[in-house]
């Protein structure tokens, strides 16, 4: 079954080879390239919207038309922003490659897991450091 981003990214899902340490040079190019294709996907979606608001701003004679063009670009506009913080966050992912961090939990030090980061390149929790982040959360918010 596909995740959420590898109907975007068209990428197979690592297989290890026996033995094989955990992010080993072919594991970590193998995420480098998740993150770079992701990142340059949302960049080409961004440009996309500058295209279309320029092309589309044209006033609008009819106040519903005008208000409905209004709307459209306030939430593509809330897309996009959204977009950008996640950028930021391929980049902090893309750094913690560099610096050799990447794939572990910033909590316990542990194994994040490949299946893990397939799903969700930029985690830099493992499900049980992720767990206890979202109980604590939970009681704060109660």
């Amino acid at each position: 079954m596909k995740n959420d981003l590898s109907k975007f990214l068209d990428f197979k899902p690592y297989k290890s080879t026996k033995g094989e340490k955990y992010m080993s040079s072919k594991q970590v190019l193998h995420f480098k390239t998740i993150l770079l294709e992701w990142k340059n996907l949302l960049l080409k979606e961004a440009d996309k919207t500058v295209e279309h608001m320029k092309n589309d701003s044209s006033k609008l004679s009819d106040p519903n038309d005008a208000a409905t063009q209004e709307e459209e670009f306030r939430l593509e506009l809330r897309t996009r922003d959204r977009e950008r913080k996640l950028i930021q966050k391929i980049d902090q992912a893309l750094q913690r490659i560099e610096d050799g961090l990447y794939g572990f939990c910033e909590d316990t030090g542990e194994p994040i897991g490949i299946k893990r980061l397939e799903a969700r390149p930029i985690a830099t929790l493992c499900i049980e450091a992720q767990e206890r982040h979202e109980r604590l959360e939970k009681t704060q918010i109660d």
